[in-house]
């Protein structure tokens, strides 16, 4: 059978479905899967011997879709859609007609609404690995959850080596930024966290990130800091993965390098702000006792994926001591 796994985007939710399509890798050795993502997401999905990266930079626009229906249709006999949006169901739609299978994951978009909107939050949510199992399971695909890491991406590690030299004492990442400003914490928090943690001579700290504005920002924090890195726009993801291979902890916030970090076998130290990890979005097998987060507001979590907004303007959940974290550490 040849399967098509849909989830376009972003780098977080596509490195959550890396443990999960690892799975049916090795447990359908003679099946054959395409997943259709974005071209530098590719990388997470390298070491898999039958699973085939389809880049669809190219087809996000409505003719691309059209465009991707023509080169896939031939070549899968099962679409599962990890991704659940209008241009995907069009996809579908597209790929029925055609006598294909389709499976769609199951978001519970609705109750997430009721949770953040209106504080109806009895018990955690399945995570986000539990909706994939099950739309994988609905398709005839059983998965299961022995994964622990990507294997060693040997010409990515001999760069990381090249690049920083032999590792001595500690190291420890740290990405600060997230998307919205309710995941992040205030910036002098994190330059408290970054001065306490290089006080120590035999500390590392190696400062990830993305887009042009991060990483100016990160590179200035990295000229103020002794033995202070900043790696953001320097690495290809597959280099980013060896390094951080190679760290002791990364500090994250509720961010993509926390679910990067999974897929090495990294411990992740995770700050949640107005979001909550109930809501289905720790990392793989990350630990509960690793979470940092205000378990006093009762309007926690107001958001699934972070705002910009906070409906009483103090931010409240943002404000999380440098003490806490360094104890965490």
């Amino acid at each position: 059978m040849r399967y098509l796994i849909i989830r376009f985007a972003t780098l977080g939710n596509v490195a959550m479905t890396v443990p999960v399509v690892a799975s049916l890798s090795r447990r359908y050795p003679d099946d054959q899967f395409i997943v259709a993502g974005k071209k530098e997401l590719g990388a997470m999905f390298a070491a898999m011997p039958n699973v085939q990266f389809y880049e669809v930079d190219n087809h996000l626009d409505w003719p691309g879709l059209w465009a991707l229906w023509r080169d896939l249709k031939e070549q899968v006999d099962s679409v599962i859609d990890l991704q659940d949006v209008l241009r995907t169901r069009v996809l579908g739609l597209l790929m029925r007609l055609s006598g294909k299978k389709v499976t769609r994951v199951h978001y519970g978009r609705l109750r997430k609404q009721l949770i953040t909107q209106l504080g109806w939050f009895k018990a955690s949510l399945p995570t986000e690995f539990d909706r994939y199992r099950a739309a994988f399971r609905r398709a005839g695909l059983e998965t299961d959850t022995l994964f622990e890491a990507l294997p060693v991406n040997t010409k990515a590690a001999a760069n990381i080596k090249k690049r920083f030299g032999k590792k001595e004492g500690r190291w420890i990442g740290l990405a600060p930024f997230a998307k919205s400003k309710s995941n992040m914490l205030p910036y002098r928090v994190t330059k408290e966290v970054i001065e306490r943690l290089t006080a120590d001579e035999q500390t590392t700290v190696y400062l990830f990130g993305a887009g042009v504005i991060e990483s100016e920002m990160l590179r200035q924090w990295s000229t103020v800091f002794p033995r202070t890195i900043s790696v953001a726009g320097q690495l290809q993801l597959e280099e980013e993965l060896e390094l951080m291979r190679c760290l002791d902890v990364m500090i994250c916030m509720d961010s993509a390098n926390q679910h990067l970090s999974s897929l090495v076998g990294l411990r992740a130290v995770s700050i949640w702000c107005a979001t909550h990890p109930m809501i289905g979005f720790m990392g793989w097998k990350q630990r509960p006792e690793d979470i940092i987060q205000r378990q006093d507001l009762k309007c926690r979590p107001c958001t699934c994926h972070g705002t910009n907004h906070c409906r009483y303007g103090n931010y409240a959940c943002r404000q999380i001591n440098t003490e806490t974290i360094l104890q965490s550490i």
